[in-house]
């Protein structure tokens, strides 16, 4: 049976380990049962009307929130370690199995290795080196000039594409579009 006392221990335990603690298979459903022991406790202790039973209420009440903040801490500390082991088996491409992992923290586990594997597989496949600038074969002569004003793109008279420019850039143009 669970008790407040055994989940302080396991938090402390996966605190102060670095790896991830073996726990039984139905931990969370144990958790979340013992969650409902107390609330139904908490309820039948607010339908008496008595000094004591109020007394009692609060310090259930009191309980049942250190219990939920305890579990809470534990899967938080837990998922943590558990992210750390996905992003590691996603770089080293291992297929290890980890038997401290429960049920419910597997899917998590895998999840996040595919969409790890899934993103960086997306980001290096759709890399492309980037465009060179093309550049305009042409058998005329070409002036290097400066620009003195912000002129957009215009196409020649042999239908080449050129700019847009901004003041100051420096550019090769076919000595004809150039004067």
């Amino acid at each position: 049976m669970l008790t407040f006392e055994a989940l302080y221990n396991i938090l402390r335990k996966e605190k102060t380990f670095q790896e991830l603690q073996k726990l039984e298979q139905d931990f969370y459903k144990n958790a979340f049962n013992y969650i409902e022991e107390k609330k139904n406790l908490l309820s039948s202790q607010k339908e008496k009307d008595s000094i004591f039973a109020q007394a009692e209420s609060k310090k259930t009440e009191t309980q049942l929130e250190n219990i939920k903040k305890v579990i809470k801490e534990l899967y938080d500390k837990r998922e943590n370690k558990i992210i750390q082991l996905a992003l590691l088996a996603s770089r080293s491409d291992s297929k290890t199995t980890i038997d401290s992992l429960l049920p419910e923290e597997r899917q998590l586990y895998e999840n996040t290795i595919s969409l790890l594997k899934n993103q960086k597989q997306s980001l290096f496949d759709n890399s492309q080196k980037p465009e060179e600038p093309k550049s305009i074969k042409t058998n005329q002569e070409l002036k290097l000039i400066r620009f003195k004003e912000e002129i957009q793109k215009f196409v020649d008279p042999d239908l080449n594409v050129h700019g847009p420019f901004k003041k100051s850039d420096i550019a090769n143009l076919p000595i004809k579009i150039a004067d």
